[in-house]
């Protein structure tokens, strides 16, 4: 069975759905909340994929997961029960991945993320936005993380393409470099 396919038609089925029920800005919200929480706590996958426990407790694992507190709407409600009806819980994540893909296609919306040492400002972040927007000629969804180890500099990843000016990298190509020229002289 192949994992990708049988994830995008359960996806395309629920981007339909949404688009005949006019939900699917919130089902974008919904899925875009779920695959943060299987990338948060990788147990969640395990746990919907653990035979032994019931479907009931599945779902309500899947509704926190996506809701929080909040209260589950009807048609996300029937779309888990959809999923967990035909023994799908365990490719959910696919699903929800490969619809927030549809989704962002249809819209044109593409996906940047900056990884910087430091905390950028709004202004900074709404500037990026801005530029990568007028660029591509779509919507932009930025992320921002900061992450210390690159010592400098910055990362940006735009759909599938990276940009690595970060100060650790540019350390390990010269010290590449040096190690490289040192091996030819010996």
């Amino acid at each position: 069975m192949d994992i990708g396919i049988v994830s995008m038609r359960y996806a395309k089925a629920l981007m339909k759905y949404a688009a005949d029920t006019k939900t699917e800005d919130r089902f974008y919200a919904e899925m875009a909340a779920l695959a943060e929480s299987f990338g948060k706590c990788t147990d969640l996958r395990g746990a919907l994929e653990n035979p032994t426990l019931p479907i009931g407790e599945k779902y309500t694992l899947i509704c926190t997961a996506a809701m929080g507190e909040n209260p589950v709407p009807q048609e996300f409600s029937r779309f888990i029960a959809l999923v967990l009806d035909n023994g799908r819980e365990g490719i959910l994540q696919f699903i929800s991945l490969a619809y927030l893909d549809l989704y962002r296609k249809s819209r044109h919306i593409g996906v940047a993320k900056v990884i910087t040492a430091v905390p950028i400002s709004k202004e900074v972040e709404e500037r990026i936005r801005n530029s990568a927007s007028t660029l591509l000629h779509a919507r932009m969804e930025l992320q921002t993380e900061v992450d210390p180890s690159i010592e400098g500099g910055f990362i940006f990843d735009i759909n599938d393409y990276r940009l690595d000016a970060s100060v650790a990298t540019q350390f390990r190509r010269v010290k590449k470099q040096f190690i490289d020229k040192n091996r030819r002289i010996v």
